[in-house]
């Protein structure tokens, strides 16, 4: 009985214990966590949250993103959805990612962190007759962060999209 009663001790002590970041994510362990938009609620300003959780035993990192849109003059009311996948192909040591989201949208992304570990660039191939899009999140204290959506039609610079903030949830 003692011995069960160790054994089952020790599983609840396991259990308990944060899970260890792969290191190969440690770039991007900043992001880690379940994250509420904060802001919005005015004329085209979103709500919502993600979440970047690994995957798979840890081979990949998914980012879930919702996020509500209010209805404006030209616009009716919506929710977008997306998935984001972090991954490293075999025999390479660089991160890329693909997007996919409810809108058919297919994106295939470089992932840049900085040199602070403070930032994570995600900045999609070069295709000549594509937009390129870049999102970059940018630590700004112990639990948030600011998000940039920028585009660049072919030919031409990166334009702001989307930018946002996003508080961690307690964990």
């Amino acid at each position: 009985m003692r011995a069960a009663a160790i054994l089952l001790f020790g599983v609840v002590s396991l259990l308990a214990q944060p899970a260890k970041i792969d290191s190969r994510w440690a770039p991007l362990e900043f992001l880690l966590g379940d994250w509420i938009g904060e802001g919005g609620g005015g004329p085209g300003e979103g709500s919502g949250g993600f979440a970047f959780r690994p995957d798979q035993g840890g081979a990949i990192l998914i980012r879930k993103n919702l996020a509500h849109y209010p209805a404006t003059r030209d616009k009716p009311a919506y929710s977008h959805t997306d998935l984001l996948i972090v991954y490293r192909d075999s025999g390479d040591t660089n991160l890329r990612a693909i997007y996919f989201d409810d809108e058919d949208h297919t994106i295939h992304y470089m992932v840049q962190p900085s040199a602070d570990g403070n930032a994570v660039q995600f900045l999609s191939d070069a295709a000549t007759s594509q937009p390129r899009y870049r999102l970059t999140y940018r630590k700004t204290g112990e639990d948030r962060v600011t998000i940039q959506f920028e585009i660049a039609p072919p030919g031409k610079d990166f334009v702001t999209y989307i930018e946002a903030s996003a508080r961690r949830k307690p964990r």
